[in-house]
């Protein structure tokens, strides 16, 4: 089951990086960078110039390495959606939930990671298919807000993008997250090229993830 794989490849990884660059090269060699510091899930958003060819050339490069999950951030509809799988993303994740982008994703068993903010959305989510809600921005909320969330839907799994940072990651794996995505600290380096330390956060972020993990 290519989906179920997928998921487990996601909740594995267990910190997705979100990469926004300003060009397509820019982006490459960041990915390259966070993978290299032992960080295993990119999101590669649509933000990014070309972002279809980063995610073939991602693809393409970590074929070999199982454990590197691609996906595509930011699409905000369906055509955007099946032209990342048609590139070879993973996974896909929009900032809000859109049923045909369910739909498209689960034709083709792909997992689809919608952002949600009330527990209506979250619901309209589930029904449709989706297995990640994608807590979004989750600095508007909180680590204190999972399970006020998951007392209703127990089923939900979490991943917080936006205000997840190394102080406050264990309280969002504690308040019971399945995984976390994180973005501007991470890659602030880059901007100046500084991409030997994108590669240094994100192995701190993977220190800290196996410690919360025990493993």
């Amino acid at each position: 089951m290519k989906k179920i794989e997928i998921l487990q490849r996601l909740e594995k990884a267990g910190v997705i990086a979100v990469v926004r660059r300003k060009t397509k090269e820019e982006a490459l060699q960041a990915s390259q960078a966070i993978v290299k510091g032992g960080m295993h899930g990119l999101e590669l958003t649509f933000t990014v110039p070309q972002a279809d060819e980063v995610i073939r050339e991602l693809s393409e490069a970590y074929q070999d390495s199982p454990e590197v999950v691609v996906g595509a951030g930011t699409v905000l509809d369906a055509v955007t959606a099946r032209l990342a799988i048609m590139a070879g993303a993973d996974y896909i994740v929009s900032p809000t939930f859109d049923q045909e982008t369910a739909e498209i994703c689960n034709l083709y068993q792909i997992p689809y990671l919608p952002g949600c903010m009330t527990i209506t959305e979250m619901k309209q989510a589930l029904k449709s298919g989706v297995d990640i809600i994608k807590l979004f921005p989750g600095s508007a909320y909180g680590p204190s807000i999972i399970p006020a969330f998951k007392a209703p839907l127990p089923q939900l799994n979490i991943m917080p993008t936006g205000g997840v940072s190394l102080d406050n990651m264990a309280d969002w794996f504690e308040a019971g997250v399945i995984t976390v995505g994180v973005g501007g600290n991470l890659l602030a380096p880059a901007a100046t090229g500084d991409f030997e330390k994108v590669t240094e956060v994100a192995a701190q972020y993977m220190t800290k993830f196996h410690e919360i993990k025990g493993h």
